[in-house]
């Protein structure tokens, strides 16, 4: 029992062996789509849509959302069909018709089964349904029918219908006991050919082979070619394989490939020899291996209808997935030697022959692992035509696909020639401790002596043009080893503090004969002036300040490189560089393991967390899809959601371009519509963004997203167009694709309501206006009486208000008084003071001539007496007293209204000493301070004052003082 499971699982992986590079596949479960497990047929219409005749109804996909349409019977749908008339023709058990868009371009069921007489609308399923010349031909097992404009006509079996489809423009058709069958002239003819069929096995496909002939397979023994000869046999390597496999589907890929579905060994792919190209089950990540139906889709992916589930396979994506033997370890190093691809993993080294495919990733996977090599695999380089292993274990040379210690001591990263020249004598290696040389000597590399100057792990390693060495570590920063005489080397160290934009993360490359750095914060050159690192400006019109991890020049010039965890390349094919950015690999690298090698632009490979990454960089830039985005469904989202829109326009093949007629009216209390968006791109191309705008509410574009659905809320009244456009990687964006709805006022905004408004505010007006007249008229009279009173209250208050303004101007006269007298009280008071001081001197200058009369009485020094004459002489003379005066009597008419003037003018004969005496009295000094004053006894004082009365002719009765005040105050109202 043994042996035989043996022999059966012996063809699935060795005689059926698999290319080295398999496209992605993508894995629709049933959780995912919500319908039932098995999928019998897949079609897809000229927008991208695709259509899926599944066990619980019709299944639609847009690249976004799974959609599940069923029968009205709830039977099973095993063929559906894109029609000429853009409907969608499906069947059950008992049921036939079709799908089209509804009002609100939703997919709604229209049943045909009535159109069928009575007697023929009992049957099993619905096998084929196929389009032909305005007419939809369907298979059940007993019956064709030909629906056409409304009628139907039937073709019965003579034993049973197995088959029915079209190829090179023909429809054909397969009966079990009379063959095959062509349909001319509206009814179905026997080919008259050798029939070497084999009977009571069903044909499962026909497909167009070259020179109008056709590859017809059956379900259980294989492929047959037909020509205007005859039924053959297909004679192949593989025919016990497809026999045993079982047929069920078979389509064509191009002129040179053929898919087949197999009911036990998943999707097999033959050339056109059908010789066994690649083959994908379970095993390369189908979820299982009985394929029911297939679809080439318009960008040549092929889809999978499961017997549980739906698979992608991104068969035409220029991206491929390597895994040597299986093996889930990350990819570290790649290496072409010697015709020969080596791959170096967590699990060790592995190589396979090459053959001349252009794009190697179809290279059979006969991959052998070098068995004394299964550690952890760092580089490999070629140098002088020698292959160098650097692994966990150390430093290697590979030979006869074997591995042979050259430093077995340390792990070893990578290696590099220590000069230009061919073949090197020396070279480099990076080990986990230090750089470690190697003399290349007698066809063999020797290790002679490390480096000093540098105790770092030495994994980024480069050597400039003036065979200086540059190490970074991670972590620690930028290592530079500047050669000196006797081949020694002096070595500096280069943190933030030497301009790098941090001590972590700078890993060094050479790119261009320079070296460069890349950092956190963009790619770095060192200015061997300043000895600092500066940013590139190169690199920094083109990448920014992006974080790179790492660099890698193609053949081409073009750079390579992974910011964060994605991947994209500066191509300088063109103009000016151009960034390309490859999403299919984001998050697929292992972090801080990047390696990328470029083989040549139909070649790149990419380390990855499981294997490997392989590019067909040409073909990649080539195969950009023409992007086109739909809008798939409008919906409200209150408390019960209500689908506005539901993705057509029109009918399914046809343009979905919206009419004027198809522009709904919302009515505002549905609060918040949601707008669903996609584009219908799939396999490798799902990388889409989108940018959406609702014009007349936002004009503004949005930001790019990945997000394929808008909500808003509380939108005014008005007309609104909701804009969507979609763009890939290559930045390329499609058109611009509009919904338009018109949002209507509330029930109080409307016109009925307006019309309601306007009646009643005329009927107010007139209410208000009469209303208004009675009141005029009440308040007329009242006014004219209010008139009246308010005449007399105001001649009242006319009146109180000149009272007021004479009171307050006596109170200003009262304060402007006030203020004066307190003014001249003041200056009275500096000039009693300037006279006391005047006293005062005079009572010091007498007493001084007394003292010094008397001092001179007593001396007898005549020479003395005569300095003391002068000296009294000099106090006696009254030059300084006239020139006090005159300074008192400014003072004193400022004081006292220029009072000395008009004395003057009213008495021009009055002296000087006269006028200094009516001063004196005018500020009410006493007798003894005017003597003191005026140098002169009191009597004398007296004498001046009758004679100054005589002069002046005052009369007995009146005082001096009160003649000299009344001077004053007559000058005081002349003045006013």
């Amino acid at each position: 029992m043994i042996k035989i499971w043996i022999f059966l699982l012996f063809p699935l992986h060795t005689f059926c062996q698999n290319t080295i590079g398999l496209p992605e596949i993508t894995n629709f479960k049933k959780e995912v789509y919500s319908a039932g497990l098995q999928n019998w047929d897949i079609k897809q219409d000229k927008n991208g849509i695709i259509y899926a005749a599944n066990n619980e109804g019709l299944l639609t996909f847009d690249g976004k959302n799974w959609n599940v349409f069923p029968l009205p019977n709830k039977t099973i749908v095993r063929s559906i069909e894109i029609g000429y008339d853009n409907k969608i023709y499906a069947g059950g058990q008992d049921e036939l018709g079709y799908f089209a868009p509804s009002t609100n371009g939703t997919l709604l069921y229209h049943s045909i089964i009535e159109l069928l007489p009575k007697k023929d609308r009992t049957f099993e399923d619905v096998w084929d349904i196929v389009s032909y010349n305005n007419s939809i031909f369907i298979r059940t097992t007993y019956k064709i029918f030909k629906y056409t404009n409304g009628i139907f006509e039937i073709f019965k079996a003579n034993k049973e219908w197995t088959y029915i489809g079209v190829a090179h423009r023909k429809l054909f058709a397969h009966d079990y006991s009379t063959g095959l069958h062509q349909f001319i002239n509206g009814t179905w003819a026997t080919l008259p050919l050798l029939n070497t069929l084999p009977t009571n096995d069903p044909i499962t496909a026909i497909v167009e082979a070259p020179d109008n002939n056709t590859f017809i397979a059956t379900l259980s023994n294989g492929f047959y070619l037909c020509t205007n000869t005859g039924i053959t046999k297909i004679k192949s390597t593989y025919n016990s394989l497809f026999e045993n496999e079982k047929v069920y589907k078979a389509l064509k890929i191009d002129n040179e490939r053929m898919a087949i579905a197999t009911s036990s060994g998943g999707a097999l792919i033959v050339d056109a020899n059908f010789y066994l190209i690649q083959r994908f089950s379970k095993i390369e990540g189908l979820q299982n291996n009985n394929v029911l139906s297939m679809l080439l889709d318009k960008d040549k992916n092929l889809w999978l209808g499961l017997n549980n589930g739906i698979d992608l396979i991104a068969y035409n994506s220029a991206v491929k997935q390597i895994n040597p033997l299986g093996q889930d370890g990350s990819g570290y190093t790649a290496l072409m030697f010697n015709n020969q691809l080596y791959l170096g993993t967590t699990n060790g080294l592995y190589y396979v022959p090459i053959t001349d495919e252009k794009q190697l990733s179809f290279t059979k996977a006969n991959f052998i692992q070098v068995s004394n090599a299964k550690e952890q695999t760092w580089g490999l380089a070629n140098i002088n035509n020698h292959l160098l292993l650097a692994n966990n274990m150390g430093a290697f040379e590979v030979k006869n696909n074997l591995a042979f210690p050259i430093f077995p001591y340390i792990g070893f990263w990578n290696f590099i020639p220590k000069y230009n020249t061919y073949p090197t004598s020396q070279i480099i290696g990076g080990n986990y401790k230090y750089l470690q040389i190697f003399d290349y000597t007698k066809n063999t590399f020797i290790p002679t002596k490390k480096i000093e100057g540098l105790e770092e792990s030495a994994r980024y390693l480069a050597i400039d043009k003036n065979e200086n060495i540059w190490v970074s570590h991670p972590y620690h920063g930028v290592y530079k080893l500047a050669k000196t005489t006797n081949d020694a080397y002096v070595s500096e160290k280069f943190t933030d503090k030497q301009g790098l934009p941090s001590l972590l993360n700078n890993h060094v490359f050479k790119i261009k004969n320079e070296i460069v750095i890349a950092t956190e914060k963009g790619i770095y050159i060192f200015d061997e002036v300043n000895k600092q690192f500066i940013i590139s400006p190169l690199y920094e019109k083109i990448l920014g300040n992006k974080s790179i991890r790492y660099l890698k020049e193609d053949e081409q010039e073009n750079i390579w490189f992974v910011h964060e965890k994605s991947v994209g390349v500066i191509d300088y094919s063109g103009k000016k560089p151009v960034i390309i950015n490859l999403p299919e690999l984001d998050n697929k690298m292992p972090s801080g393991f990047e390696f990328i090698y470029p083989l040549n632009e139909n070649n790149i490979f990419m380390g990855g967390e499981k294997g490997f990454y392989h590019i067909d960089y040409q073909k990649y830039k080539q195969t950009a899809t023409n992007l086109q985005v739909q809008i798939r469904k409008v919906k409200t989202t209150s408390q019960i959601d209500e689908v506005l829109f539901g993705g057509y326009y029109n009918d399914v093949n046809e343009t979905q371009t919206q009419l004027d007629k198809q522009i709904i009216q919302l009515k505002r209390n549905k609060k918040n519509i949601q707008f669903q968006f996609s584009a219908a791109i799939f396999g490798g191309f799902t990388n889409v963004q989108y940018s959406f705008r609702l014009k007349g509410f936002d004009d503004v574009w949005s930001s790019w997203t990945n997000k394929t659905e808008k909500e808003y809320s509380n939108l005014p009244r008005g007309t609104f167009h909701f804009e969507v456009k979609a763009r890939n990687n290559f930045g390329k964006e499609s058109e611009i694709t509009s919904y338009t709805f018109k949002v209507l006022p509330l029930w109080y905004q409307s016109l009925l309501a307006r019309i309601v408004y306007f009646l009643l505010f005329i009927t107010a007006v007139g209410f208000l206006y009469k209303w208004q007249q009675n009141k005029f008229d009440k308040q007329k009279t009242k006014f004219e009486e209010e008139q009246i009173r308010l005449e007399a209250e105001k001649k009242r208050l006319l009146y109180i208000h000149e009272l007021e303004i004479n009171k307050t101007e006596g109170a200003l006269a009262a304060m402007r008084n006030e203020k004066l007298e307190a003014e001249i009280n003041f200056k009275n008071a500096e000039l009693a003071t300037s006279a006391m001081h005047l006293v005062k001197k005079g009572e010091l200058l007498s007493k001084s001539k007394t003292n010094l009369a008397s001092v001179m009485k007593d001396m007898d020094n005549p020479t003395a007496v005569s300095e003391l004459k002068k000296m009294i002489k000099s106090l006696t003379e009254d030059d300084k007293m006239d020139q006090e005066w005159e300074t008192f009597s400014k003072h004193f008419d400022t004081v006292h209204s220029d009072f000395l003037i008009a004395l003057k003018n009213v008495h021009p004969t009055i002296t000087g000493n006269e006028m200094k005496l009516c001063a004196y009295l005018r500020m009410n000094l006493s007798t003894k301070e005017i003597a003191q004053l005026l140098n002169i006894s009191p009597r004398g004082v007296e004498i001046g004052r009758y004679r100054l009365r005589k002069k002046l002719q005052l009369p007995t009765e009146m005082s001096l003082f009160d003649y000299l005040i009344k001077i004053k105050i007559e000058k005081s109202k002349k003045e006013l």
